[in-house]
């Protein structure tokens, strides 16, 4: 019997081994990515397409072409694709990244056969029709002004324009005769130029048979599809920070204020990147963390005050983010760099640290645990640019890091000087 009065023993993660995929070239070219790990009948197919913000050619475009090919294809209209996909139980989701796209089906295995047909059409065939790229463009439109009277969302593009620029893909600021502009043409060259066999790659998780992988062969693998030529390379854009310390964007009817706080570093392939995690997981990146202890907790300041990083091509972006009442904006920017100064001053107590060690390997394993969370994790490292052995060096980096690292990365990085002071809200006198 199990005594329930008995704490079970606690054991570290000390390897982390996730299932490789098996990659298999089709004769076209395809590479296809399979994880047979499900148990129930269910697969989920990835479309990955290098093709995103980096390499439209005005703003909007990467995003609007890979959210209308669902709208109407050769075969089907957009009506068509939603009750066929409704009557077979299927999902269909689309996304857009820095430089790829997604276009993801979630099938019953017994029913993949006609949910791969909608696929293959999407993928290959959208006409892009301008009745239903017009509602899409009103809906966002609506969408983007709700947003606009939001202090949290007018703080971020303020932070991200003030670090990288208007002529950056991260820093150029959307605005609404952007979404007018979009128009079925410009989503149609865009298509042409990516979506074909030379710049994509399948991945197959779930309950993933040899029907399936045939099926997904004869549609994908068999010809040459798409106008496009290579795989498009590497685009860098020049990054240009303004000058000063403090950005203030008014909202005088806002009952309170969103701070953000941020600054270029290090990204992902950096030999400190995983130190670093671990440093900013300590400082905001989680409920216990040094940020909410002292600025939600001890001053009441907040209700949540977090810190991470977020990973660009060629740059990463250190973020603090925090919402409170107006008058609390300058307390509680004062007790961020008050953290800060413990950071790159004192040690870090054992205890404390291997507490975040803890959670963050707990998370990497929660994180990972399904069929297709699996795939989402080599996808991934594909599009990031990352090897096979990056989680487990990453695992190992987080249980070998001491509180002597913590400083060291502390004094390093968190520079207070570099970090930008974003404020938006009503200006109090």
């Amino acid at each position: 019997m199990l005594d329930r009065n008995q704490q079970p023993s606690v054991y570290p993660i000390e390897q982390w081994d996730i299932p490789s995929p098996e990659r298999i070239t089709l004769p076209n070219g395809v590479e296809a990515n399979v994880l047979n790990v499900g148990e129930n009948d269910v697969v989920r197919v990835d479309v990955v397409v290098k093709g995103g913000r980096w390499q439209q050619e005005c703003p909007l475009q990467a995003v609007f072409a890979n959210r209308m090919v669902r709208e109407g294809t050769r075969r089907y209209t957009s009506m068509e694709l939603a009750e066929r996909l409704d009557y077979y139980g299927a999902w269909l989701e689309l996304s857009c990244a820095a430089e790829y796209a997604f276009i993801t089906l979630y099938s019953l295995n017994k029913y993949l056969p006609q949910t791969l047909e909608v696929l293959e059409s999407v993928v290959k065939e959208p006409v892009f029709p301008e009745k239903e790229l017009h509602t899409l463009v009103e809906n966002n439109i609506q969408q983007f002004r709700v947003n606009s009277a939001r202090v949290d969302f007018l703080a971020h593009r303020a932070l991200v324009n003030a670090l990288y620029g208007d002529t950056h893909p991260c820093g150029y600021l959307v605005e609404e005769a952007d979404y007018r502009r979009m128009c079925p043409a410009l989503l149609q060259a865009f298509h042409e130029r990516y979506y074909h066999a030379g710049n994509c790659t399948l991945y197959l998780s779930g309950k993933v048979t040899g029907d399936c992988l045939k099926r997904v062969e004869e549609l994908f693998g068999t010809e040459p599809f798409g106008q496009g030529g290579a795989s498009p390379g590497r685009i860098d854009f020049p990054v240009v920070t303004v000058p000063q310390k403090r950005v203030f964007v008014e909202r005088a009817d806002s009952l309170q204020s969103a701070v953000r706080m941020g600054m270029l570093t290090i990204d992902r392939h950096h030999a400190d990147f995983m130190k670093l995690r671990v440093l900013v997981t300590l400082l905001g990146g989680y409920f216990g963390s040094r940020l909410m202890s002292n600025i939600r907790e001890e001053k009441g300041y907040t209700y949540g005050v977090f810190a991470n990083i977020l990973s660009n091509p060629g740059s990463g972006l250190f973020l603090i983010h925090a919402e409170t009442a107006n008058e609390y904006v300058e307390p509680l920017i004062r007790e961020v760099y008050a953290e800060m100064d413990k950071l790159r001053n004192e040690p870090v107590p054992a205890e404390e640290l291997s507490m975040v060690q803890n959670y963050m390997r707990g998370e990497m394993c929660r994180n990972y645990e399904s069929a297709f969370s699996l795939a989402d994790a080599w996808i991934f490292l594909q599009t990031s640019g990352l090897e096979p052995s990056y989680y487990q060096e990453a695992l190992e980096t987080i249980r070998q890091v001491t509180p002597q690292d913590i400083g060291e990365m502390a004094n390093k990085y968190l520079c207070k000087d570099n970090l930008k002071e974003i404020v938006s809200g009503k200006k109090i006198s």
